[in-house]
């Protein structure tokens, strides 16, 4: 990609940065890239609006199917720590998870398309979703009227991936990432004075206890060569060290790569919550919250996909392991074939993590790789 054009890239994925917004909140992301569409040749696009989410054909010159290629559009409720000169202007938001890179590359690849010179054959649909992160907006925009009167017959996504260097591209057919669900349980009992714990019902005892047991699931209940995870990652209870907690709350979450697994996990859980509430003599209420399907890729799509890059040459290649990352574009994956790839992105820093600071130049990459491929299976 040429020096100048990728520097526009690179200033809209900044002015991008600097506006996270949380799940179904992203009204300033959702008008930036309005007006950007805006500004686009008209002649072959149509544009839908979903509550904050956005939606975009471009059409076909004799088209027989449509393609879609997916950008998710939210942040995460993280205080940003990097060292950017252009950092997060919302206090406590941060695009943590590279959302930011995957909207500029979905408008690169809409721009390239838009021109009339680079017109393909089957239709181009460009999806901007909101609330990846949570509670999750996949599921509900496939169900929209808007989407089912576009319903593409293939589907592309990509998710930044800091460990690879930028030039890299890691997929695999089958499941990529895991089954997900939130859990959050809540333990009720009867708070009292410090001095007099034999009047009470202590829920730091009973949420102390309950967090042990939760790590026994997935080393003595699900078979050794399946994979799950268990996490509790937030514990709150109590107000003042000389008062015996009334409430305690533990949040975490549950991952597996089969839903047989997650459905023997919640029902262990729900199992010694039921024991929890006996042996402590308190109330319990188990909260799944946001669930998401595995992000499973369709073999022959991805087969071609994966063929056709090595004998490009547009990216090197590297066969990706599944990993126990969540993402709700499984639940397009469910239905219609197509498939997801970790984008290198050279960074130390985790996803999720206040100092991630992505490689700008995985922006180039991805266009040119997206272009290049959707020009070739949207031609006949």
């Amino acid at each position: 990609m040429p020096t100048l054009e990728l520097e526009r890239y690179i200033q809209i994925r900044r002015d991008l940065h600097q506006i996270p917004e949380p799940g179904f909140q992203e009204f300033k992301t959702q008008q930036y890239l309005l007006d950007y569409i805006a500004k686009l040749p008209q002649e072959r696009l149509e544009v839908k609006t979903w509550r904050t989410g956005i939606l975009v054909r471009v059409q076909g010159t004799n088209p027989s199917r449509t393609l879609a290629y997916r950008a998710d559009m939210d942040a995460l409720a993280i205080s940003e720590e990097t060292s950017y000169e252009f950092k997060s202007t919302h206090p406590g938001f941060m695009h943590a998870c590279g959302h930011d890179v995957h909207m500029t590359i979905g408008l690169g690849v809409l721009t390239h398309f838009a021109q009339a010179e680079n017109a393909v054959d089957d239709n181009l649909l460009f999806l901007f979703q909101p609330a990846e992160e949570g509670p999750g907006g996949a599921l509900p925009m496939m169900q929209s009227d808007e989407f089912q009167a576009w319903r593409p017959d293939r589907i592309f996504a990509l998710h930044i991936a800091p460990e690879y260097p930028v030039g890299t591209i890691a997929t695999k057919p089958g499941i990529l990432f895991a089954n997900t669900s939130e859990l959050f349980i809540d333990l009720i009992g009867k708070g009292g004075h410090a001095a007099f714990p034999h009047t009470a019902n202590d829920m730091v005892v009973a949420q102390a206890h309950l967090a042990t047991q939760l790590q026994s699931i997935v080393a003595r209940n699900l078979d050794p060569l399946d994979s799950g995870v268990v996490t509790v990652g937030k514990i709150e209870a109590g107000t003042r060290q000389n008062i015996i907690a009334e409430r305690a709350r533990l949040e975490g979450t549950i991952r597996t790569f089969s839903m047989e697994s997650m459905a023997k996990i919640k029902s262990r859980i729900e199992a010694l919550v039921k024991g929890i509430e006996i042996g402590f003599e308190c109330r319990a209420e188990i909260d799944y919250g946001s669930n998401y399907c595995q992000v499973y890729n369709d073999e022959a799509v991805t087969l071609d996909f994966m063929n056709w890059l090595r004998e490009s040459g547009e990216a090197t290649l590297v066969e990706a392991k599944e990993a126990m990352t969540g993402e709700d574009f499984g639940y397009f994956l469910a239905e219609i074939p197509g498939l997801m790839f970790w984008l290198g992105a050279d960074t130390p820093y985790g996803l999720h993590h206040a100092k991630i600071e992505p490689s700008e130049n995985a922006i180039g990459v991805a266009i040119n790789v997206m272009t290049k491929y959707l020009a070739k299976a949207a031609t006949k």
